[in-house]
């Protein structure tokens, strides 16, 4: 009580602006800043209102921070602003004869949460010879700076130019069943009664899947597992595995014009890219960018591209290596985070923003801003925590804010409700 009576002693002498800004920063250095699990940490934050342009609160906002999965907000801005109302599946050319085709990094392509198809549907109803025309990617299958060893798990899987199933197999198993699919591969099945949980792993250098369970275990388990994408012969074979046809390798291609075939609406992309923090969709969407604008698959090419033009009103020049947030190498300001959200802010409808974006209660946010006053992305690597959105408050002023967070030494729970209680304060008071 004595605190909060002398913020508003001190706030009458200040003007309102002045005063909000001295009652934020006080507030963030007397119970954020420095505090556990905060005092030890690399943080920035930056607080912006569009509506009179004025920065309600900026610390270290001009600092260069890892900001994980909040990159997925560059890969947004990337897809809504060179990709079009749907997206690109793949460039093809017919004739009387044959169906050529070639991979545009569409990921929904058989991909089980879109049941809408159309390029296997014109692959299944075509009575012409289809041939696979190979794409230029310069990509690797992994991005700069990303951990080998998590080449098993679901979260990274490989990225290539025409991708299939999400770019991983689908291991099921509940007492006697067990299943893999696409069951192409081979899954290698080991029961072992000393096991405490469930094991499905990869070989790593091969597609050699495992599963080891303890057989008293009676519950069900679903799991992916990334396959290796490999060379254009075997994308052929994993084409042919799927639909029963022989397809054909284009070693020189027609030199007729190719169109595009467009697949599902891109909305339905961002959203669970935003919502459940998909690395595999932000990777793609910047494949699927080049693709459209070069007919090459060339993701440094669309970074370097949107930081010269659109991109290039950024008050700090970032390094900018993936398009997913999984790489360490990604190093950008809150600055940076507030400018790039104003951006998509200006150019594109609230409702269709805060419908992309995970709302407080929902998705990545399921257990924070139960309020709902946040539309935000997070981020979290070990040692990591981000948080860049919109935010509401209770006077229904909207604010742009971006808070990152390096090199803390607590939980990630921990830092993320220490946010939560500075932005629901400024929700709360203003």
């Amino acid at each position: 009580m004595k605190r909060l009576f002398f913020l508003l002693i001190f706030s009458w002498i200040l003007t309102p602006a002045a005063a909000q800004t001295a009652a934020i920063k006080k507030w963030a250095e007397t119970e954020l800043l420095h505090k556990i699990p905060m005092e030890q940490a690399h943080a920035g934050i930056c607080i912006y209102e569009p509506a009179t342009d004025k920065y309600w609160y900026q610390y270290q906002d001009d600092k260069y921070f890892t900001p994980a999965s909040n990159m997925k907000i560059f890969s947004l801005y990337a897809g809504m602003k060179l990709l079009g109302d749907s997206l690109p599946a793949v460039r093809y050319y017919e004739n009387d004869t044959a169906l050529f085709l070639k991979g545009m990094a569409d990921p929904s392509f058989l991909h089980p949460d879109y049941t809408y198809q159309p390029l296997l549907q014109l692959l299944q109803q075509t009575n012409k010879k289809i041939y696979l025309v190979p794409a230029m990617n310069v990509n690797q299958r992994y991005g700069a700076g990303w951990s080998w060893s998590d080449f098993a798990d679901d979260y990274q899987p490989e990225l290539n130019e025409w991708p299939m199933y999400g770019n991983v197999v689908r291991i099921r198993h509940h007492l006697d069943s067990n299943s893999i699919s696409p069951a192409l591969y081979d899954l290698d099945i080991t029961a072992d009664d000393t096991l405490s949980e469930s094991i499905v792993t990869r070989d790593e250098r091969h597609n050699f899947f495992y599963l080891k369970y303890n057989p008293k275990d009676k519950s069900a388990l679903e799991a992916e597992v990334p396959f290796i994408t490999g060379s254009v012969q075997e994308l052929r074979q994993r084409l042919e595995d799927t639909l029963h046809k022989r397809i054909g390798l284009a070693v020189n291609p027609p030199a007729g014009r190719f169109n595009v075939l467009r697949s599902i609406p891109a909305d339905s992309l961002y959203t669970p890219m935003m919502q459940r923090s998909d690395n595999f969709f932000a990777e793609q969407t910047l494949m699927m960018a080049a693709s459209t604008l070069w007919d090459t698959i060339n993701s440094t090419r669309v970074r370097e591209y949107l930081l010269s033009h659109e991109l290039k009103v950024l008050p700090h020049p970032p390094t900018w290596e993936d398009g997913s947030g999984l790489s360490r190498y990604n190093l950008f300001t809150p600055r940076d985070f507030v400018t790039v959200l104003s951006l998509l802010k200006a150019q594109y409808p609230q409702d269709r923003l805060w419908h992309i974006f995970p709302t407080g209660g929902k998705g990545t946010l399921r257990n924070y801003y139960q309020q709902q006053f946040v539309h935000a992305k997070t981020g979290t690597l070990t040692g990591v925590v981000a948080l860049s959105g919109y935010l509401v408050t209770k006077k229904n002023k909207s604010l742009v804010f971006s808070v990152l967070v390096n090199n803390h030494h607590e939980t990630a729970s921990s830092v993320r409700k220490a946010i939560e209680r500075l932005l629901t304060m400024i929700w709360r008071e203003y």
